[in-house]
């Protein structure tokens, strides 16, 4: 576990020629040891919202960091339209990479991507999965709560959709990036380009039924005090995969990753580390 005084592991920035498009923007830190390969996927605030986890991960880990096309100014292609599109750009990701053994973590709608991913995931890469307060089902009597909703139809953002539109947010992340970033008028691009994937549900109806096919295991954590998808909303996610562990950070609203992140690591570490070693002794990943 690193030093809370350690400074962060140097990182490396590149694009990878994946899907279709320029490809994807890449922040790699760490290096590969007993901790494997982790992919992150960050939420509608951008790579800043998840830079601490990024930070924390890679003093045992290499971590893949990605940008998703749309955000940050990058150029989302005409034909990633939805999640399941860009679960396949990371997919392919993973392969170019020779990555086989990775941990997949989201947050939001990060989450939702990574879920995606790992119900599609035909070569076994992905091994374990993490899900921070996660969209992605659709769940009978609940909702993704967003602040702003979806942007009207407008002329097309640099970034790759229409401007306007609020942020994937509440409470703690409403108005802002998670832990830096772009402004809030910074964000009109990044927040078309999520309902570009998300549509304006922001929810896949057909995802909660499919997620019995992911064996891996999972462990989702969950602010008690989220507003944009509850704890009632995670436990029901949770209970969809065969192997799930639901985890509450108490006083905690949508983004653990900026409001508390050792008690977000304190869940996660231990996680990590029993499977690693779990896997190393007898090649199992079970909980």
């Amino acid at each position: 576990m690193p030093s809370p005084n350690s400074s962060p592991p140097p990182s490396r920035l590149r694009t990878v020629p994946v899907g279709p498009g320029p490809g994807v923007e890449l922040r790699e830190a760490g290096e590969a040891g007993e901790g494997g390969a982790v992919l992150v996927l960050h939420g509608g605030p951008g790579p800043g919202g998840v830079a601490p986890l990024v930070d924390h991960l890679a003093q045992d880990h290499r971590v893949l960091a990605p940008t998703h096309p749309g955000w940050d100014g990058t150029v989302r292609p005409d034909e990633l339209d939805s999640v399941p599109a860009l679960a396949a750009a990371y997919s392919d990701l993973l392969a170019r990479l020779e990555v086989g053994d990775a941990t997949v973590i989201g947050t939001s709608f990060g989450g939702w991507v990574a879920a995606q991913a790992a119900v599609d995931d035909r070569e076994g890469r992905i091994s374990r999965l993490v899900l921070v307060d996660a969209v992605g089902p659709e769940v009978p009597g609940q909702q993704v709560t967003v602040p702003g909703g979806p942007p009207a139809p407008g002329p097309e953002a640099p970034a790759g959709g229409p401007e306007g539109g609020g942020a994937e947010s509440g409470g703690s992340e409403a108005g802002g990036p998670e832990g830096g970033g772009a402004p809030v008028g910074g964000m009109a691009g990044a927040m078309a380009a999520m309902w570009a994937y998300a549509g304006p549900g922001m929810g896949d109806p057909d995802l909660l039924p499919r997620l019995a096919a992911v064996t891996c295991p999972v462990l989702m954590i969950w602010g008690s005090d989220d507003t944009v998808v509850t704890p009632e909303f995670g436990r029901a996610y949770a209970a969809g995969f065969p192997h799930a562990r639901f985890e509450l950070i108490p006083g905690v609203g949508h983004a653990p990753v900026r409001e508390a992140p050792e008690a977000l690591f304190a869940l996660l570490d231990p996680f990590l580390a029993f499977l690693a070693h779990s896997d190393s002794d007898s090649g199992s990943g079970a909980l």
